[in-house]
């Protein structure tokens, strides 16, 4: 495209937001801390909200990429119901942009670049529930994979549902959602795994992410009584994998609760980091131990 082209075509874009501010169609997601201003029809970084008629609503709702029967402990969860099983779901779109992200391939797109299957939270409900006639090991659902709290909604819907056929509500998320979204969804996880990916603000930051927040999220489910929370550090050579950084973080776990369980989990090449070199697992089991310092249950994951 020529110069005279692209100049011509950004100020028809420009013009086009200018009119929908005006008639209050440019809209402002709420759900985490990037609050992605947008045009209408325009999906947020997490490629999973889009502004439709003025509102940032969730596009990925009811839209299934994972679908799979799991040992809970594969969530990871270690002190939760052990030897039980869960329904996992995944959808796409995630709201972090971590190069070293485990599941790109669902989470770092959208709808157009991946295939899904349309399952309505009673759908949820029934096949869990129908497993759950044949299997007395499976206890529930997972929201995972990908981040689910893009597509908030559509685990609230799931969730209640979940509850009413007597089954448990499994969250595993990045934990990068406003507290709003979390004190809503609350009443309705029975157990979550939280990653607390560093404890650095610009660890963080590079991944597009906001450690306070995460923080935010982590201290409002160890304060609720009906939630069971587990932590996850995937500890990345070079990155995140000092002494001191393992006491800061595992210190501030405990100052809230030393029985939350934390898992030091090994970390692999993947997505923009596919040169890197794993963890040494002598690193991790180091690093369990200066986390034992401060917390009761740890324990080494991906090993």
């Amino acid at each position: 495209m020529s110069t005279y082209l692209e100049g011509l075509a950004a100020r028809q874009e420009a013009e086009r937001t200018e009119a929908h501010r005006r008639a209050g169609l440019v809209a402002r997601c709420p759900v985490c801390p990037r609050h992605c201003t947008l045009d209408l029809d325009a999906l947020g970084a997490c490629h999973a909200r889009r502004n439709v008629g003025g509102e940032v609503v969730c596009d990925s709702y009811s839209r299934v990429t994972s679908l799979a029967i799991d040992p809970i402990e594969k969530k990871p969860l270690a002190t939760f119901m052990p030897g039980t099983r869960v329904l996992s779901l995944g959808s796409y779109g995630c709201n972090l942009r971590c190069p070293f992200c485990q599941n790109h391939e669902i989470s770092q797109v959208g709808a157009d670049e991946v295939p899904w299957r349309q399952m309505t939270p009673g759908q949820v409900a029934d096949v869990a529930s129908a497993q759950a006639q044949i299997d007395p090991g499976m206890v529930g659902v997972a929201y995972t994979y990908n981040e689910p709290l893009v597509g908030w909604e559509w685990v609230r819907d799931c969730a209640r549902l979940v509850h009413d056929a007597g089954l448990v509500n499994v969250l595993v998320s990045n934990g990068c959602a406003e507290s709003g979204i979390i004190r809503e969804l609350m009443p309705l996880i029975d157990a979550a795994n939280i990653d607390l990916k560093s404890f650095s603000a610009d660890f963080y930051q590079g991944c597009g992410g906001d450690l306070d927040c995460v923080k935010g999220t982590i201290r409002l489910l160890a304060g609720y009584p009906g939630c069971h929370l587990e932590v996850t550090t995937l500890v990345i050579p070079g990155a995140n994998d000092s002494d001191a950084e393992m006491d800061a973080l595992a210190a501030w776990i405990a100052s809230l609760d030393p029985v939350i369980t934390l898992h030091v989990t090994r970390f692999f090449p993947r997505w923009k980091m596919h040169d890197a070199e794993p963890t040494p697992e002598a690193t991790l089991y180091h690093l369990a131990e200066v986390a034992r310092r401060h917390l009761e249950n740890v324990f080494v994951g991906n090993v």
